[in-house]
Protein backbone atom coordinates (compact mmCIF):
# COMPACT_ATOMS: atom_id res chain seq x y z
CA UNK A 1 0.00 0.00 0.00
CA UNK A 2 2.02 3.02 -1.49
CA UNK A 3 0.31 6.60 -0.21
CA UNK A 4 -0.59 8.61 -3.46
CA UNK A 5 -0.04 11.68 -1.29
CA UNK A 6 3.98 12.65 -1.91
CA UNK A 7 4.20 14.39 1.51
CA UNK A 8 2.87 10.83 3.18
CA UNK A 9 5.05 8.82 0.49
CA UNK A 10 8.26 10.80 2.05
CA UNK A 11 7.52 10.29 5.77
CA UNK A 12 7.15 6.39 4.76
CA UNK A 13 10.59 6.59 2.64
CA UNK A 14 12.41 8.19 5.89
CA UNK A 15 10.89 6.11 8.17
CA UNK A 16 11.66 2.80 6.09
CA UNK A 17 14.99 3.91 6.14
CA UNK A 18 17.12 1.95 8.59
CA UNK A 19 14.33 -0.76 9.23
CA UNK A 20 15.07 -2.42 5.65
CA UNK A 21 19.05 -2.79 6.06
CA UNK A 22 17.89 -4.84 9.20
CA UNK A 23 15.53 -6.93 7.39
CA UNK A 24 17.49 -8.09 4.57
CA UNK A 25 19.98 -11.78 4.45
CA UNK A 26 23.43 -10.92 5.31
CA UNK A 27 24.52 -12.06 1.81
CA UNK A 28 22.15 -8.88 0.41
CA UNK A 29 23.38 -6.54 3.02
CA UNK A 30 26.94 -7.04 1.32
CA UNK A 31 25.74 -6.86 -1.74
CA UNK A 32 24.38 -3.46 -0.89
CA UNK A 33 27.97 -2.62 0.38
CA UNK A 34 29.79 -4.01 -2.36
CA UNK A 35 27.37 -1.71 -4.81
CA UNK A 36 28.39 0.86 -2.18
CA UNK A 37 32.28 0.72 -3.06
CA UNK A 38 33.95 3.59 -3.63
CA UNK A 39 37.95 2.62 -4.17
CA UNK A 40 39.41 -0.46 -3.52
CA UNK A 41 43.68 -1.25 -4.19
CA UNK A 42 45.19 -4.60 -2.96
CA UNK A 43 45.66 -3.36 0.51
CA UNK A 44 41.77 -1.33 1.35
CA UNK A 45 38.03 -1.46 0.29
CA UNK A 46 36.16 1.95 0.73
CA UNK A 47 32.68 1.92 1.14
CA UNK A 48 29.22 4.25 1.56
CA UNK A 49 28.03 3.30 4.63
CA UNK A 50 24.50 3.41 4.28
CA UNK A 51 22.50 5.05 6.72
CA UNK A 52 21.24 3.07 10.20
CA UNK A 53 23.34 0.30 9.71
CA UNK A 54 25.68 -0.22 13.02
CA UNK A 55 29.26 -1.10 12.95
CA UNK A 56 29.16 -3.45 15.25
CA UNK A 57 26.38 -5.83 16.80
CA UNK A 58 24.12 -5.46 20.08
CA UNK A 59 21.06 -6.28 21.43
CA UNK A 60 18.53 -6.08 18.97
CA UNK A 61 20.55 -5.86 16.03
CA UNK A 62 20.17 -8.39 13.75
CA UNK A 63 22.94 -7.00 10.65
CA UNK A 64 25.65 -4.83 11.33
CA UNK A 65 29.06 -4.43 9.25
CA UNK A 66 31.44 -6.32 11.26
CA UNK A 67 29.11 -9.05 10.51
CA UNK A 68 29.09 -9.40 6.88
CA UNK A 69 32.91 -8.27 6.05
CA UNK A 70 33.92 -12.21 5.48
CA UNK A 71 30.82 -12.35 2.49
CA UNK A 72 31.85 -8.89 1.56
CA UNK A 73 35.26 -9.93 0.93
CA UNK A 74 34.38 -13.01 -0.73
CA UNK A 75 32.15 -11.23 -3.39
CA UNK A 76 34.78 -8.63 -3.96
CA UNK A 77 37.82 -10.63 -4.60
CA UNK A 78 37.17 -14.81 -4.44
CA UNK A 79 35.79 -17.87 -2.46
CA UNK A 80 39.31 -17.94 -1.15
CA UNK A 81 39.44 -14.35 0.54
CA UNK A 82 40.35 -13.47 3.69
CA UNK A 83 37.50 -11.27 6.16
CA UNK A 84 37.81 -7.40 5.56
CA UNK A 85 38.73 -5.50 8.93
CA UNK A 86 37.12 -2.75 10.24
CA UNK A 87 39.73 0.56 10.68
CA UNK A 88 37.54 2.88 12.68
CA UNK A 89 34.02 3.56 13.26
CA UNK A 90 30.82 5.76 11.97
CA UNK A 91 27.56 6.02 14.34
CA UNK A 92 25.03 4.05 13.29
CA UNK A 93 23.66 6.96 11.78
CA UNK A 94 26.36 8.63 9.61
CA UNK A 95 26.53 7.79 6.33
CA UNK A 96 29.96 7.83 3.81
CA UNK A 97 33.30 7.33 3.71
CA UNK A 98 34.27 4.20 5.90
CA UNK A 99 37.76 2.08 5.21
CA UNK A 100 37.84 -1.39 5.72
CA UNK A 101 41.35 -3.32 5.09
CA UNK A 102 42.23 -6.25 3.36
CA UNK A 103 44.78 -7.56 6.08
CA UNK A 104 45.36 -7.64 10.28
CA UNK A 105 48.61 -5.41 9.38
CA UNK A 106 46.97 -3.00 7.15
CA UNK A 107 44.32 -2.40 9.71
CA UNK A 108 46.69 -1.68 12.57
CA UNK A 109 48.17 0.46 10.45
CA UNK A 110 45.74 2.75 9.46
CA UNK A 111 44.15 2.38 13.12
CA UNK A 112 47.32 3.99 14.18
CA UNK A 113 47.05 6.76 11.73
CA UNK A 114 43.51 7.77 12.61
CA UNK A 115 44.72 7.26 16.46
CA UNK A 116 47.50 9.86 15.83
CA UNK A 117 45.10 12.02 13.66
CA UNK A 118 46.84 11.60 10.55
CA UNK A 119 43.78 11.43 8.66
CA UNK A 120 41.81 14.35 7.63
CA UNK A 121 38.16 13.81 7.90
CA UNK A 122 35.71 16.09 6.19
CA UNK A 123 31.91 15.45 7.31
CA UNK A 124 28.91 17.20 5.62
CA UNK A 125 25.69 17.81 7.73
CA UNK A 126 22.82 19.95 7.29
CA UNK A 127 21.81 21.92 10.76
CA UNK A 128 19.46 23.89 12.35
CA UNK A 129 20.16 27.67 13.09
CA UNK A 130 22.98 29.39 10.85
CA UNK A 131 26.38 28.94 13.50
CA UNK A 132 28.10 32.53 14.97
CA UNK A 133 30.96 33.28 14.03
CA UNK A 134 30.13 31.45 10.02
CA UNK A 135 33.28 29.77 10.45
CA UNK A 136 35.48 28.81 13.38
CA UNK A 137 36.80 25.71 15.66
CA UNK A 138 35.13 24.96 18.45
CA UNK A 139 37.37 23.43 21.38
CA UNK A 140 35.63 22.52 24.48
CA UNK A 141 36.09 19.07 26.31
CA UNK A 142 33.36 16.57 26.23
CA UNK A 143 32.49 14.02 28.97
CA UNK A 144 29.13 11.63 29.70
CA UNK A 145 26.56 12.49 31.80
CA UNK A 146 23.52 10.48 32.83
CA UNK A 147 20.30 12.85 32.50
CA UNK A 148 17.94 12.58 35.06
CA UNK A 149 14.61 13.04 33.70
CA UNK A 150 10.77 10.70 33.64
CA UNK A 151 13.58 8.45 31.81
CA UNK A 152 16.66 8.60 32.89
CA UNK A 153 19.16 8.18 29.86
CA UNK A 154 22.97 8.89 29.01
CA UNK A 155 24.42 11.57 26.86
CA UNK A 156 27.40 13.36 25.90
CA UNK A 157 28.08 17.01 26.94
CA UNK A 158 29.98 19.90 27.25
CA UNK A 159 32.50 19.83 29.89
CA UNK A 160 34.18 23.37 29.69
CA UNK A 161 37.46 24.52 31.61
CA UNK A 162 36.12 28.27 32.00
CA UNK A 163 32.58 29.95 32.73
CA UNK A 164 31.80 33.60 33.16
CA UNK A 165 31.79 34.61 36.52
CA UNK A 166 28.45 36.15 37.96
CA UNK A 167 29.64 39.01 39.25
CA UNK A 168 31.79 40.90 36.39
CA UNK A 169 31.61 38.38 33.38
CA UNK A 170 34.59 38.05 33.26
CA UNK A 171 36.10 34.61 32.16
CA UNK A 172 37.13 31.91 35.17
CA UNK A 173 39.16 28.96 35.34
CA UNK A 174 37.18 25.92 36.47
CA UNK A 175 38.80 22.70 37.95
CA UNK A 176 38.84 20.07 35.29
CA UNK A 177 36.60 17.70 34.92
CA UNK A 178 39.04 14.55 35.30
CA UNK A 179 36.51 12.58 32.74
CA UNK A 180 36.21 14.67 29.82
CA UNK A 181 37.88 14.14 27.20
CA UNK A 182 39.38 17.40 24.69
CA UNK A 183 37.67 17.58 21.72
CA UNK A 184 38.21 20.00 18.78
CA UNK A 185 36.01 20.65 16.16
CA UNK A 186 36.33 23.07 12.66
CA UNK A 187 33.78 23.79 11.15
CA UNK A 188 32.64 26.12 8.00
CA UNK A 189 29.00 27.25 7.00
CA UNK A 190 28.69 26.49 3.38
CA UNK A 191 24.91 27.28 2.33
CA UNK A 192 21.66 28.64 4.43
CA UNK A 193 18.49 28.88 3.65
CA UNK A 194 14.98 27.96 5.06
CA UNK A 195 16.20 28.48 8.51
CA UNK A 196 18.70 25.74 8.32
CA UNK A 197 22.56 25.60 7.47
CA UNK A 198 24.72 23.13 5.32
CA UNK A 199 27.54 22.69 7.30
CA UNK A 200 31.47 21.28 6.62
CA UNK A 201 33.01 20.00 9.71
CA UNK A 202 36.59 18.93 10.28
CA UNK A 203 36.51 16.58 13.64
CA UNK A 204 40.45 17.10 14.95
CA UNK A 205 39.49 15.16 17.65
CA UNK A 206 37.48 11.24 17.73
CA UNK A 207 35.39 11.86 21.13
CA UNK A 208 32.04 9.82 20.79
CA UNK A 209 29.14 11.94 19.29
CA UNK A 210 31.30 14.90 18.75
CA UNK A 211 29.96 16.73 16.10
CA UNK A 212 26.30 16.62 17.15
CA UNK A 213 27.13 17.60 20.86
CA UNK A 214 29.68 20.32 19.35
CA UNK A 215 27.08 21.60 17.23
CA UNK A 216 23.93 21.39 19.49
CA UNK A 217 25.20 22.66 22.61
CA UNK A 218 28.50 24.61 21.58
CA UNK A 219 27.16 26.50 18.80
CA UNK A 220 23.71 25.99 19.28
CA UNK A 221 23.02 24.11 15.67
CA UNK A 222 21.73 21.22 16.26
CA UNK A 223 22.10 18.38 13.38
CA UNK A 224 18.89 18.12 11.48
CA UNK A 225 17.09 14.90 12.91
CA UNK A 226 19.21 14.61 15.53
CA UNK A 227 16.42 14.26 18.08
CA UNK A 228 19.14 12.89 21.00
CA UNK A 229 20.87 16.33 21.36
CA UNK A 230 18.33 18.65 19.96
CA UNK A 231 17.10 18.93 24.36
CA UNK A 232 18.98 18.38 26.88
CA UNK A 233 16.26 17.25 29.94
CA UNK A 234 14.01 14.64 27.19
CA UNK A 235 14.12 12.49 24.78
CA UNK A 236 11.43 13.89 22.00
CA UNK A 237 11.40 14.63 18.20
CA UNK A 238 13.58 17.88 17.36
CA UNK A 239 11.00 21.21 17.08
CA UNK A 240 11.02 22.50 13.57
CA UNK A 241 10.98 25.82 12.80
CA UNK A 242 7.64 26.78 10.68
CA UNK A 243 9.48 27.48 6.92
CA UNK A 244 11.53 24.48 7.55
CA UNK A 245 8.57 22.04 7.93
CA UNK A 246 6.80 23.75 5.38
CA UNK A 247 9.45 23.19 2.88
CA UNK A 248 10.64 19.80 3.80
CA UNK A 249 6.65 18.85 3.33
CA UNK A 250 5.87 17.57 6.82
CA UNK A 251 4.51 18.17 10.15
CA UNK A 252 5.96 18.55 13.40
CA UNK A 253 3.61 14.98 14.65
CA UNK A 254 5.89 13.51 11.88
CA UNK A 255 9.29 15.10 12.38
CA UNK A 256 10.47 11.88 14.25
CA UNK A 257 10.69 10.12 11.17
CA UNK A 258 13.45 12.69 9.90
CA UNK A 259 16.99 10.78 9.65
CA UNK A 260 20.04 12.70 10.86
CA UNK A 261 21.53 14.42 8.57
CA UNK A 262 25.08 13.70 9.28
CA UNK A 263 27.86 12.54 6.40
CA UNK A 264 30.92 11.45 5.89
CA UNK A 265 32.15 13.32 2.81
CA UNK A 266 35.84 12.81 2.67
CA UNK A 267 38.47 11.11 4.21
CA UNK A 268 42.28 11.96 3.35
CA UNK A 269 44.28 9.16 3.87
CA UNK A 270 48.19 8.96 3.78
CA UNK A 271 49.19 5.68 2.73
CA UNK A 272 52.17 5.71 0.36
CA UNK A 273 50.40 8.35 -1.75
CA UNK A 274 47.45 10.26 -0.35
CA UNK A 275 44.49 9.11 -1.08
CA UNK A 276 41.49 11.55 -0.95
CA UNK A 277 38.35 9.22 -0.74
CA UNK A 278 34.90 10.79 -1.60
CA UNK A 279 31.48 10.26 -1.11
CA UNK A 280 28.60 11.62 -2.41
CA UNK A 281 25.59 12.46 -0.09
CA UNK A 282 22.61 9.54 0.69
CA UNK A 283 19.26 10.41 -1.53
CA UNK A 284 17.27 11.56 1.97
CA UNK A 285 20.63 13.96 2.43
CA UNK A 286 20.47 15.24 -1.47
CA UNK A 287 16.26 15.66 -1.44
CA UNK A 288 16.99 17.31 1.93
CA UNK A 289 19.15 19.70 0.46
CA UNK A 290 17.37 20.59 -2.37
CA UNK A 291 14.07 20.95 -0.35
CA UNK A 292 15.44 23.46 1.82
CA UNK A 293 17.20 24.70 -1.54
CA UNK A 294 20.86 24.61 0.14
CA UNK A 295 22.68 24.95 -2.68
CA UNK A 296 26.21 22.19 -2.60
CA UNK A 297 29.41 24.29 -3.61
CA UNK A 298 31.12 22.07 -6.53
CA UNK A 299 34.18 20.71 -4.36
Amino acid sequence: QIPTDPAQRRVRELAMLSKQLQQVHPNVLAKVLKQGTVYQNEEIVVINKPYGLPVHGGPGIKNCIADVLPILAKMLQNMKAEPLHLCHRLDKETTGVMVLARSKEAAERIRLLFKTRQVEKIYWAISLGDPDPAEGIVEIPIVEKEVQSHQSHYKMTLAPNYRLSPEDGKVVKIRKNRNAESAVTRYRLLASSSACSLLELQPITGVKHQIRVHLAYGLGCPILGDHKYSHWSKLAPQKLPEITLKRLKLEQSKARHLPLHLHAHRLCLPLGERLDLVCKPPLFFEKTLKKLRLDVPND
